[in-house]
């Protein structure tokens, strides 16, 4: 089974909630994308998106980051 360590990717007051709907609508992607260029997957699209969430190719904000940077 994947268990990998998510203290880095819930630095900076990440929360679980907002880490679990990043990685489910970036697999979403990911799947999508394999469909339509008619790929054939050998790894899930979860694993796929939580690895490239720990790698640091994405950046999750949380919605009170959004709100605070609106006002600025």
């Amino acid at each position: 089974m994947f268990n990998p360590d998510l203290k880095n990717v819930l630095k900076g007051n990440v929360s679980r909630y907002s880490l679990v709907t990043a990685t489910a609508k970036l697999a979403r992607e990911i799947s999508d994308q394999a469909l339509e260029d008619g790929e054939i997957m050998t790894e899930k699209p979860v694993s796929v998106a939580l690895d490239e969430l720990i790698e640091g190719k994405y950046r999750i904000v949380e919605p009170t980051e959004e709100a605070k940077d609106d006002e600025d």
